[in-house]
């Protein structure tokens, strides 16, 4: 569910087919994605899935798959 959603997220911030994005990609380096859109990419999850994402550690997230695991810890 979390995992989805992110995916279709980073799809649609990145222009990108969602089936392209595996967990363990990075998102600097595999998807090019820069901090403003790891914080475009969150604010979209909040959308999608109702739920509030604290902005604290963002920073610190570099994986899909860190994401997945930060987006459950807020839930």
């Amino acid at each position: 569910m979390e995992f989805d959603a992110l995916r279709k997220v980073i799809a649609a911030v990145l222009g990108m087919d969602k089936d392209e994005i595996k967990p363990e990609m990075d998102f600097e380096s595999d998807l090019g994605a820069d901090s403003l859109d790891l914080y475009q990419i969150f604010m979209g999850v909040e959308d999608e899935l109702g739920i509030v994402i604290p902005t604290e550690g963002i920073e610190r997230i570099t994986t899909v798959e860190e994401a997945v695991a930060f987006i459950k810890q807020s839930m």
